[in-house]
């Protein structure tokens, strides 16, 4: 590069450092200035317009409160043992409870306690699901139910959340002709997600022409992969009151006891533990 071009570069470069600072100087008067009104998370605040220099008025979501749905009892297999079921709606579709306790009493005609069971489980934001327990001894059958469920663990889902993809597929329930036991739900459970998940339970629900629940089950598969089609089976071994015409299946996977699976989807919400 001769003399001229070099003078020249040098001379651009200088106009360009001059109307790029003349620019900078203007924007910085005319830019509007960060406000506790300005609708962005600016300065030091702690959420849009609100903590930090800003008053410390930040609105959070209010967690509501679970809602109960049906409750009752079937009986058992086992002669003088219940089964229960109470249903567990979950009002929130951006927070889910990594834990949550729940309390079962039987009752008589008169208030008394017959039989009492506690237990913890965990729900998905926006899900409902029913809470199964067997075989609750009790000298007679209940005439009420308590059923409360306390002590929540709330989570706040991220944007990335997405619920299990789990499917069942050829579910069929069948009396047992020939061999032990009185009858069995089957079917296939597909993992179509991109997770291996340790623990899956299956509810079987099993309800009359009238919609009534008549006989309740569950099972167990342990390691099964992603993209993994497996097969499941509950089993009856005793005869039940009723005739069934429809069988329900609830899939439970423990998402929260994941770490790897759940630090991607969720953060917890210290503030609303409950």
């Amino acid at each position: 590069m001769d003399k001229s071009s070099q003078k020249r570069l040098i001379i651009g470069l200088i106009y360009l450092i001059f109307f790029a600072a003349v620019f900078w100087f203007l924007y910085s008067i005319f830019k509007p200035k960060a406000t506790c009104t300005d609708g962005v998370k600016n300065q030091n605040e702690e959420g849009i317009d609100c903590g930090g220099i800003c008053p410390a008025n930040c609105v959070k979501n209010e967690v509501k409160d679970f809602i109960v749905g049906e409750t009752g009892v079937v009986e058992s297999s086992i002669a003088g043992q219940y089964d229960f079921y109470g249903q567990v709606i979950n009002p929130n579709n951006t927070y889910g409870s990594k834990s949550f306790s729940y309390d079962i009493r039987f009752k008589d005609e008169n208030g008394l306690i017959l039989a009492e069971r506690q237990g913890e489980s965990f729900i998905l934001p926006g899900d409902k699901k029913y809470i199964i327990e067997n075989n609750i001894g009790s000298d007679k059958h209940p005439i009420s139910i308590d059923f409360s469920v306390t002590d929540s663990q709330w989570v706040e889902t991220d944007d990335l959340y997405e619920r299990p993809d789990l499917e069942i597929v050829n579910k069929s329930y069948n009396e047992i002709t020939s061999g032990v036991g009185f009858s069995e739900a089957k079917g296939l459970l597909k993992n179509k997600s991109p997770f291996d998940f340790a623990l899956i339970r299956v509810r079987v629900i099993l309800r009359d022409m009238a919609g009534k629940i008549i006989a309740l089950n569950s099972t167990e598969m342990r390691t099964v992969r992603s993209g993994e089609n497996r097969d499941y089976r509950a089993f009856w071994p005793n005869r039940f009151p009723g005739g069934v015409a429809d069988v329900e299946n609830q899939v439970e996977v423990n998402v929260f006891d994941s770490d790897a699976f759940a630090k991607k989807y969720f953060q917890s919400l210290q503030s609303h533990g409950r």
